[in-house]
């Protein structure tokens, strides 16, 4: 079994656990409950932005390859669910229960991805500095994939402290400061991969930047309700 699909399955396994641990902790009494729509259009919407994004990069990179990406995948279901709730007159935030979910997966699959070498296609650009990895091309590259598992554990770690404090804050906007925190991370180790880019930036990061111009208004929207 090749090495990243053991790490997608931990991944997907650990994720799942760690949502109905945070749903007993914190949430049961206060979660809206998911229906068989919303479903639907979360996992539509993660399937089709991860697919294309993923492809399209590759593309744009001169790569003839069908690609997945966890930032499309976020966007994607942001998308479709954002969608879904303004054809259900559904208002404020949802999205609280994948705080833990989302960044489980992200620090396991790029474990996943570091593992699997160039084949992976999200290797990091030469450097000289004393973590740099060869990928197998004999070069020392910035593991970027393992860049990202930490930052988005870093934020775990917030996101456990917060809500064993309780804090309102988190509670209220816990999605969209996940979102944040991801896009703005990955927006910077961006800059760390060979990817072609679009003017100054790559097409990831113009994603990022959309990210979180919707977390940033998303959240100063809830200041006001």
């Amino acid at each position: 079994m090749p090495i990243h699909l053991i790490f997608d399955l931990l991944a997907a396994c650990t994720s799942f656990a760690a949502t109905y641990g945070l749903y007993r902790w914190r949430l049961q009494a206060s979660l809206t409950p998911i229906t068989p729509g919303y479903a639907i259009a979360l996992v539509l919407g993660a399937v089709l932005g991860g697919f294309t994004l993923g492809t399209a990069n590759l593309y744009l990179s001169g790569i003839p390859e069908i690609g997945r990406s966890i930032l499309g995948a976020l966007a994607g279901a942001i998308a479709a669910i954002e969608i879904y709730k303004a054809r259900h007159g559904i208002r404020g935030s949802t999205g609280l229960i994948f705080v833990a979910a989302f960044p489980t997966t992200v620090v396991l699959g790029r474990i996943g991805c570091f593992l699997s070498g160039l084949p992976d296609n999200t290797y990091g650009t030469p450097t000289t500095l004393p973590w740099g990895h060869d990928f197998g091309d004999g070069i020392p590259r910035h593991p970027v994939q393992l860049y990202e598992s930490a930052s988005m554990a870093a934020f775990l770690l917030i996101a456990a402290i917060a809500l064993h404090r309780r804090n309102a804050f988190f509670a209220k906007h816990g999605f969209y400061l996940m979102t944040a925190s991801y896009a703005a991370q990955r927006f910077v180790w961006e800059f760390l991969k060979p990817y072609a880019s679009l003017g100054p930036l790559n097409l990831f990061q113009l994603v990022c930047l959309a990210l979180l111009a919707y977390a940033a208004t998303m959240i100063l929207r809830g200041r006001h309700v």
